[in-house]
């Protein structure tokens, strides 16, 4: 996975972190760059310092491909805690309001959140990393700074209650891009008349990626200590960030081609929309990128990776 020289060690592929708790993703971000010694890295969707779970890390080439993850669907599980809300809508924020919890059965939650699945308009928080002026939120409400929000269009796909206690919901979560987690429990706790803020929060899915596939980081500081030859093997190779596109095989001939960003014609390609590509070199095969099925059948390139 390595390739061209630059600072740091050239490093092409994803690691699929579960990030523990207590540290910000940029966090976790640069501890593992550092690990790895890598030239460039970046991650794929911010998890609160309380959050733990998958977190997609990606260095050199599959850096270009991590927006496909961004706008991946997302999964988690989360606790809520009723009755008390905070400035951040986490446990850690400053408490604002506490409101007596009514007493609640399954059904009535059912009920409630039965109105949260779907297409729903959120208002992001303002401890978000959304911009205003180039400003994440997050900056300007530490300031005391409270900016006007649009609500946004986002889909729950799933809702799922896992446990209730008097003061408590176990929720299961399936998301589109863009769901503001603690912004839900703020919702359903104003839907349910008392208020409430997320008490804890795990990240199992990041589109094709589960958490029962992710590396925690005491693994990668474990294996930090034997070299590249003991860290290496735990990235994914890069196609895994587009695994779900469609496949299409190039011939020697035709890659050449494509790679010098001429559209080609694939007999075998599907009719439109974005595909995965391969080249095959003699007996070899490799990525080398995504290409998009045109309205005349060829295929042209989107985004290639350099070459190795």
């Amino acid at each position: 996975m390595a390739r061209r020289k630059g600072k740091g060690r050239p490093l092409d592929g994803i690691l699929l972190l579960d990030k523990p708790a207590g540290i910000t993703s940029n966090g976790a971000l640069q501890q593992v760059k550092r690990l790895y010694g890598a030239a460039k890295a970046g991650h794929t969707g911010s998890l609160d310092p309380i959050a733990t779970g998958v977190l997609p890390i990606c260095f050199g080439e599959a850096t270009k491909f991590s927006q496909y993850l961004l706008d991946s669907d997302k999964r988690y599980e989360t606790t809520i805690s009723l009755g008390t809300q905070t400035a951040t809508g986490d446990r850690e924020g400053e408490i604002v309001a506490k409101t007596p919890v009514p007493l609640l059965t399954e059904e009535v939650v059912e009920r409630c959140l039965g109105r949260f699945r779907g297409e729903i308009h959120q208002t992001p928080s303002m401890y978000s990393a959304i911009k205003k002026d180039g400003q994440p939120l997050y900056k300007l409400a530490r300031q005391g700074i409270e900016v006007e929000r649009e609500a946004r269009p986002v889909t729950i796909f799933e809702l799922v209650l896992r446990g209730m206690g008097p003061e408590t919901l176990d929720l299961g979560v399936h998301c589109s891009k863009g769901t503001y987690i603690r912004s839900l429990a703020e919702d359903i706790g104003t839907e349910l008349g008392c208020g409430a803020h997320v008490a804890e929060l795990r990240r199992t899915g990041v589109g094709q990626f589960s958490i029962e596939d992710a590396v925690s980081m005491d693994t990668v500081v474990g294996r930090s200590g034997d070299g590249p030859e003991g860290m290496d093997p735990l990235l994914l190779p890069i196609q895994e960030a587009v695994v779900n596109l469609p496949r299409v095989e190039l011939s020697e001939h035709t890659g050449a081609y494509l790679l010098q960003g001429q559209p080609v014609q694939v007999s075998s390609a599907p009719k439109a929309g974005l595909v995965q590509l391969f080249h095959s070199l003699g007996t070899e095969e490799r990525f080398i990128g995504i290409g998009e099925v045109l309205d005349d059948g060829k295929i042209a390139p989107r985004r290639l990776i350099a070459a190795q």
